[in-house]
């Protein structure tokens, strides 16, 4: 089972972790679990699917003698109706335009941009209360990892703390449009953070990451940036979330994500007209639409309607607090050693719930006609296998009752439509598709489904090399209800579509190879007593895993981990063209994000094999556009080749967003 080995000291105390996450036990763990809300008493179907609206824009600029659009957007804290009434509202983070503050809402709404047309957007972050002192986490957040430590100051800023509490001070946040062709002070970087613009920051706080830059410096109000997106990429689907160093799996577990369409130029248009209309600015209510983004993402709730996220590392591993007997950081371990294992921080999370645009298992109504959907993979930790079919709750695998016509994915529109029954999707994947409900009686139901694992994935077939998502909880994604036909459908059908022309990269000028790592504790031992796991110098195992990480490889050929904070080894040069090969060196698949720049991906080869050869595979047929993130599977090179033209620095890194955290991100510098 991939995965599943993760932890080799308690495999029946994983599985109940794994229960538990799942939804399908009741009285495991009641010390930690207590005020969870059970998820098989949440009602499905009850509520309709929110389709964000368009981002109202601030207004325009002048650039350069040329009108741009400029916004005015901030992140701030509010209740929403996430579970089905009359269940309680939630708290939650999401942006909003602060010149409509009818806007702010999870999922943030939709910016709407055009292919060669810049943006400006001023992002605030206004984490505050309304007498404007700082509004701590809703989440536990954990200081002992490599993250931003505003208490640090200036001298100790962005790097491994060492209190093992939660941190409980004012919240960084920095946004990252993903998958957007950008210069750097715009994109994002994790070192570019900056505190809300309290009345209350604690003296001898840092306000400002390492790395803070904005576009427009002459900016100077304090809690703001100002970005701008240059959009001279293909049309596609992006979408913007925070992306903090060391905390982003917890701002973006709060609510804060938004979808960014970028459309026009030649990139496109197709022959044959795809379904239509999306939301955009002067819609009246109650307009139709037939082009709908969905943000699938799973959640957990507690009884009063709060979000549920683990305040220890005992969660991870099945067990109760007072069960995982180890020493944590700053704590001495063996052989006088500190103990490098954080108290907090869980390696991965899977929700319990899952939650579709900002509710709970909602439903949509749609006519028996064509439907264009832009599929994005929003959780932490967990892999998507959608599949459209007629009953939820049988056995899976289960046959499609519909299929899939993709389009595009991350980079754009793909060289030709494919036909799925299924949709793979890792993390921050995105999936633009068109489903045909055409000649579906009234009211027939059709139900979007999940197949992959309550786990981290490996590969591999459902059933066989892993259990599915539980059919009760996490298996069951949304559901459409067929109604009557109210406007002629124009669109084409999507095997008749010709998609724009694509035009690939050309020949690579150099080849590097990376690797993804996955480390065991140097100083924590553990043996299982009873239900206990304790230290045990003497003769235990290494407690692990403490970390994922990226990495190069020493001469003798093994791989070589490397942190946040060592030097910089991924330099290319301005203007190459680069074949980078992923090697995996861990049991899971790990969606691999780089910045800046839209790939393609070359091939798949098993480890031992030489990559290109007869050994290697091309990619899935999903894959043969321009992508940002890529499934690395274990035992496996994953193969990309990438043009970096803009100089400068930026990230790569797991999209696994707890891993991201804690190491399995490393920066890289686009040199003249």
């Amino acid at each position: 089972m991939p995965g599943m080995s993760r932890s080799r000291f308690l495999v029946p105390a994983l599985m109940i972790g794994w229960l538990i996450a799942a939804g399908l036990t009741g009285g495991l763990r009641e010390e930690a679990q207590a005020a969870q809300l059970d998820p098989a008493t949440i009602q499905k179907y009850t509520t309709p699917l929110v389709i964000p609206p368009a981002m109202p824009r601030t207004g325009t600029i002048m650039v350069n003698k040329k009108p741009i659009d400029y916004y005015e957007i901030a992140v701030r804290q509010f209740q929403q109706q996430i579970l089905p009434a009359p269940l309680p509202d939630t708290t939650v983070w999401s942006y909003g335009s602060v010149n409509h503050p009818g806007t702010f809402n999870y999922p943030a709404f939709t910016i709407e941009a055009k292919v060669d047309k810049p943006v400006r957007v001023k992002w605030i972050n206004d984490l505050v209360d309304s007498s404007g002192n700082y509004l701590p986490h809703i989440l536990p957040v954990d200081q002992t990892l490599h993250w931003a430590n505003p208490p640090g100051g200036d001298a100790g800023k962005d790097m491994r703390g060492s209190d093992p509490t939660p941190y409980t001070g004012p919240v960084p946040i920095v946004t990252h449009l993903h998958g957007s062709h950008v210069t750097p002070e715009s994109d994002g970087f994790p070192e570019a953070w900056y505190l809300p613009n309290a009345n209350n920051i604690p003296a001898g706080y840092a306000t400002r990451g390492t790395h803070y830059n904005q576009y427009d410096t002459t900016n100077t109000q304090p809690g703001t940036a100002v970005f701008q997106y240059r959009n001279d990429q293909r049309a596609t689907t992006l979408w913007y979330h925070d992306h903090t160093l060391g905390m982003t799996r917890a701002n973006v577990y709060a609510g804060p994500a938004g979808f960014y369409l970028l459309r026009g130029g030649t990139s496109d248009t197709s022959a044959g007209i795809l379904p239509g209309p999306a939301p955009k600015l002067g819609d009246k209510p109650g307009k139709k639409y037939y082009e709908i983004p969905i943000v699938v993402q799973d959640r957990s709730f507690n009884d009063d309607g709060s979000l549920f996220y683990p305040a220890d590392r005992a969660f991870f591993e099945g067990l109760s607090p007072s069960q995982l007997q180890i020493p944590f950081i700053p704590e001495t371990a063996c052989d006088g050693l500190p103990s490098d294992v954080s108290p907090i921080h869980n390696p991965e999370f899977f929700g319990n719930t899952i939650v579709v645009n900002g509710n709970t298992w909602p439903t949509l109504n749609v006519e028996p006609r064509r439907y264009r959907f832009r599929f994005l993979n929003g959780c932490n930790s967990r892999f998507l296998i959608l599949k459209m079919v007629s009953n939820p709750l049988v056995d899976r695998p289960v046959a499609a009752a519909l299929p899939f016509w993709q389009m595009g994915t991350e980079g754009g529109f793909l060289p030709t439509p494919v036909g799925l029954d299924q949709l793979l999707i890792g993390l921050a994947e995105r999936a633009d598709v068109v489903v045909d409900f055409t000649g579906l009686p009234v009211g027939t139901e059709v139900f979007l489904i999940n197949e992959a694992p309550d786990e981290p994935f490996g590969g591999g077939e459902v059933g066989v090399d892993f259990p599915a998502a539980n059919p009760a909880t996490t298996g069951q994604v949304m559901r459409f209800v067929v109604t009557s036909l109210t406007s002629r459908d124009l669109s084409a059908p999507p095997s008749q579509l010709r998609l724009p022309r694509f035009t690939p990269l050309g020949p690579a000028v150099n080849t590097r190879q990376v690797t993804l790592n996955e480390l065991e504790s140097q100083s924590v031992f553990v043996k299982q007593f009873g239900d206990n796991l304790v230290l045990h110098c003497s003769n235990g195992v290494p407690f692990g895993p403490i970390g994922a990480f990226l990495g190069t490889f020493n001469p003798d050929g093994s791989p070589n981990p490397l942190r946040w904070e060592e030097a910089i080894t991924e330099t290319p040069k301005l203007g190459d063209t680069e074949i980078w090969e992923i090697h995996n060196f861990t049991e899971d698949g790990h969606p691999v994000h780089i910045h800046l720049v839209q790939f393609q991906v070359v091939d798949r080869t098993p480890m031992g094999f030489t990559p290109g050869s007869m050994d290697s595979r091309p990619p899935e047929s999903w894959e043969t556009g321009y992508k940002d993130t890529v499934i690395a599977l274990p035992g496996e090179i994953t193969r990309v080749k990438a043009k970096f033209d803009i100089p400068g620095l930026f990230v790569w890194h797991c999209h696994i967003l707890e891993h991201e955290d804690n190491e399995m991100m490393r920066p890289y510098e686009v040199v003249p």
